[in-house]
């Protein structure tokens, strides 16, 4: 797992960065405040990082903060709510906005999104509310029910919700991969087993 990537910012465009870490530049997604808070062609810059991994693609986002990359993981774990549409809440909103706005119920400001409609952002509030109130910030932890584990596990768990599965379905899956493999299971053995667990 790529926890986070520590390099010269080589370029940005309106939704993604490359960053060169030691001769390798990786593109990574990423939501316009944290585009903003990178600063400058040249600077030296960190980013926390998520891996995204669908039936077709990798994708390596990156944030600002761990809050913010502990909030996209939540709002991708609502159905409905795609890469696309997490970054454009933390586009519009500071982690502790989309915290309180949850907190409240206040389903109007998560709205205030693009793309993001009135019952999406009612479902959004609805599904995160239990989970606002505690303090982010945790790493893997901050992926509440969603993680078994951290390391491939995690990565693992993050690529069956992007596949469409529920949060508990996917977290029990993985956790019975990981159990009949054991440690050290590389993350696409952890996936194809785990897609075999829960498809049964």
């Amino acid at each position: 797992m790529i926890a986070h990537l520590t390099g010269k910012l080589v370029s940005a465009g309106a939704d993604h960065a490359v960053i060169d870490v030691n001769g390798v530049g990786y593109l990574v997604g990423a939501s316009a405040r944290t585009l903003e808070a990178l600063g400058i062609t040249g600077d030296h810059v960190t980013v926390h990082t998520e891996m995204l991994v669908s039936e077709d693609s990798i994708r390596l986002m990156g944030f600002a903060s761990a809050d913010e990359r502990d909030w996209f993981r939540l709002l991708t774990s609502v159905q409905g709510v795609g890469a696309k549409v997490a970054l454009a809440i933390l586009s519009t909103l500071a982690p502790e906005e989309v915290q309180g706005a949850i907190a409240r119920a206040d389903s109007a400001m998560i709205a205030r999104a693009n793309g993001v409609g009135p019952k999406l952002a009612q479902r959004i509030c609805n599904e995160l509310k239990d989970k606002a109130g505690v303090a982010l910030g945790g790493g893997a932890e901050a992926g509440a029910a969603s993680a078994p584990a951290a390391g491939a596990s995690q990565d693992a768990v993050s690529a069956l919700l992007n596949l469409g599965f529920k949060p508990a379905e996917a977290s029990a899956a993985v956790k019975a991969a990981d159990d009949e493999l054991g440690a050290g299971a590389s993350l696409d053995a952890l996936v194809r087993l785990a897609l075999r667990k829960a498809a049964k």
